[in-house]
């Protein structure tokens, strides 16, 4: 009896170390399947990682060098092409356009530049809900809406046929003769208007700007064979031409006029007006030497009242007459009535208050 006890115990001994035996080695293999799978997940986030890298490497491999220099530096070293490129796709009928960026939520933008509109009014559209009113045929206005214009994206150039140096204040250009000499500056650019919608509407009595020294310059008196004789403290007339009506002789004409009318004869033959009183051809002026001008090219009008005017400006060397962008709104050329305080900030120059005037043209 006693031996049989021993054999029990003997064989429960046995059993006991046998079950210890199996649980420790499920514990192992637990822990081997584990480490395995840790290893299987994170060789799966390297290969990952490794297929997403040599997914870029690729294609900035297959990137053209030359087209990703222009992407980085096209707007910051052309202007005129910046402007482009952020009013992609130009909308006659004044539509908001949709650009998106990489990475972004798109973003409605309005379309100013009609690029294919080949004269003021059809090239630069107005804000949306604003209209242009309506304007008599023979009218400044008129004359100007449909006067022509350089090719959009055209670069402002000097009468020397260089260009300008800053290229990114203007919005459109005109078609506006300009001289060769240095002389068609920022006044004369304005006077040259005046000059060239008298001609063209048949009004050329019209035609008459005052020197510096006072004295009236008509081109009444200039086709009759009149010519100017510059005299220490005032100009006189002396008849020693041949009566001519030319373009050409009107060109001459201009040549004087430029060289001793300036702003200050500009300022003196204005007057002061209020803003509500704008239309097209009054000016921005300070009288100096130099001083500036800037002209009212274009209106147009909201039902709710509101108006915004467009200007244009010759400058310093003499170069062509362009519509000026408006600084406050970006690559938006239209200036807002209700907007203007003083000091009046231009892309060039900066006005004060009573320079806004009307000419006695």
């Amino acid at each position: 009896m006693r031996k049989q006890r021993k054999q029990y115990a003997l064989l429960t001994g046995i059993c006991v170390i046998g079950l210890g035996v199996l649980l420790a080695g499920k514990f192992v293999t637990d822990q081997q399947r584990k480490s395995r799978n840790q290893q299987r997940t994170v060789a799966g986030e390297e290969q990952s990682k490794n297929t997403g890298q040599n997914k870029a490497d690729e294609a900035d491999r297959n990137k053209d060098p030359e087209q990703a220099k222009k992407g980085a530096t096209i707007q910051d070293n052309d202007p005129e092409l910046a402007k482009k490129g952020e009013t992609n796709g130009k909308n006659p009928e004044q539509q908001e356009i949709a650009e998106t960026d990489s990475g972004s939520s798109s973003e409605q933008r309005e379309t100013w530049i009609n690029a294919s509109g080949n004269t003021l009014e059809t090239r630069i559209l107005p804000p949306e809900g604003f209209v242009r009113p309506s304007a008599d045929a023979d009218s400044l206005t008129s004359f100007l809406r449909t006067y022509p214009m350089k090719k959009d994206g055209s670069a402002v150039k000097l009468y020397n046929g260089k260009k300008k140096g800053r290229q990114d204040v203007h919005a459109a250009i005109f078609k506006l003769p300009l001289e060769k000499e240095d002389l068609q500056q920022c006044a004369d650019s304005v006077m040259r208007v005046y000059a060239e919608y008298y001609w063209h509407t048949g009004r050329k009595d019209q035609i008459a700007f005052h020197f510096v020294d006072g004295f009236l310059a008509e081109y009444r008196k200039w086709q009759q064979g009149y010519r100017i004789q510059i005299g220490e403290s005032r100009s006189s007339w002396v008849k020693s031409a041949s009566p001519d009506s030319s373009y050409t002789c009107f060109q001459k004409y201009l040549r004087i006029v430029f060289s001793y009318a300036s702003t200050l004869s500009m300022e003196k033959e204005s007057k002061r007006i209020q803003t509500k009183e704008l239309k097209p051809g009054d000016i921005f002026i300070r009288g100096g030497s130099p001083g500036h001008v800037v002209m009212v090219v274009d209106m147009c009008e909201h039902s709710d009242g509101r108006k915004a005017f467009l200007l244009g400006q010759g400058y310093m060397p003499a170069q062509e007459f362009h519509v000026l962008k408006n600084p406050a709104h970006g690559e938006n050329p239209w200036y807002y009535l209700d907007e203007v305080e003083y000091p009046f900030d231009t892309p060039e120059y900066t006005f004060e208050e009573g320079s806004l005037r009307r000419t006695k043209y």
